[in-house]
């Protein structure tokens, strides 16, 4: 199977969802107001985000559509355009690019979002793209998190620096950049303790990850990749709001988009923020982290049911 096809499986609970709901408003040869408004309130449902959806209801209704063409091939080709020219500017294949100096990426996110697991698959593209790269386990405060990481490192083949639970996470980054340094591996990943967004104290130990970090690269974290969970829906969008309070993100990472049939809260996301998508989730394998490309996304969104 190959990466496209991988992807498209991937999408086809969220593009089966899509798809029906679609022909089911759609019965008639002619989209009136009626039929605008049932487009909008489904796009809305599917997480697609109320200004998205009201502007996809727009572009629809000016649309001047063709009687013997199939209504909804149209309106899917409509989608299918908004996805592209909305999410083409976000992405950023150049993150996984062989860089020519020393790159710290601090990796952060919610509990249960798959992050630990999106570093280890994060890593083996780097890597595969001539990266040398280095995980910092700075998430200490779970022995568990520790011992994933190292099973990721392990599997794709990459150095990790670790410390015992419990111990300072700003000084286990700390001290692999400073392994980075002294035996030019050209990438950081520092993976950050899951944290609800609301809870302050968790997110200044986040904050002062970054601040330690700055003593001995002053211009790191050069990226910070906020990992967020498909199945939440609606909650990724405050998460966002908290997480870039702290310490701006340059990009995001959306796993398990092949566990829900709601996957629009990528769009409502990228209207909202228009923050680099790096990556998107669809499996567990190490090799289910898919690069974004705008037009894969869309196609893969909008497939026929």
């Amino acid at each position: 199977m190959g990466i496209f096809d991988k992807f498209k499986k991937g999408f086809q609970k969220s593009a089966s969802a899509f798809s029906v709901g679609l022909k089911e408003i759609i019965i008639k040869k002619e989209i009136d107001d009626e039929n605008l408004n049932k487009i909008e309130e489904f796009l809305i449902q599917s997480d697609v985000g109320i200004e998205a959806a009201s502007e996809i209801k727009e572009i629809i209704s000016k649309k001047k559509v063709d009687p013997n063409k199939d209504l909804t091939t149209e309106i899917n080709l409509i989608l299918k355009e908004y996805i592209i020219s909305l999410m083409k500017p976000l992405e950023n294949n150049s993150f996984f690019i062989k860089k020519e100096k020393l790159n710290v990426t601090l990796i952060s996110g919610v509990n249960g979002v798959g992050k630990t697991t999106s570093i280890g698959k994060i890593g083996k593209i780097l890597k595969s793209n001539g990266n040398k790269v280095i995980f910092a386990a700075s998430d200490t405060f779970r022995a568990a998190a520790i011992e994933q990481l190292e099973n990721w490192a392990e599997k794709v083949d990459i150095q990790i620096t670790k410390s015992t639970q419990g111990s300072d996470p700003a000084s286990v980054a700390y001290k692999a950049i400073e392994e980075a340094l002294t035996n030019n591996f050209n990438q950081v990943l520092v993976d950050t303790a899951g944290r609800l967004q609301n809870k302050k104290n968790l997110m200044e130990e986040y904050k002062k990850i970054a601040n330690v970090i700055k003593k001995i690269e002053p211009n790191a974290p050069h990226d910070v990749i906020l990992v967020l969970d498909a199945t939440s829906g609606q909650n990724v969008i405050n998460q966002v709001e908290e997480f870039n309070k702290i310490i701006p993100i340059t990009g995001i990472v959306m796993t398990k988009l092949d566990g829900t049939a709601k996957g629009g809260i990528l769009l409502a996301l990228a209207k909202k923020y228009k923050l680099p998508i790096i990556a998107l989730g669809l499996g567990e394998k190490e090799d289910d982290l898919q690069v974004f490309k705008a037009e894969q996304f869309a196609e893969a969104f909008i497939q026929p049911n």
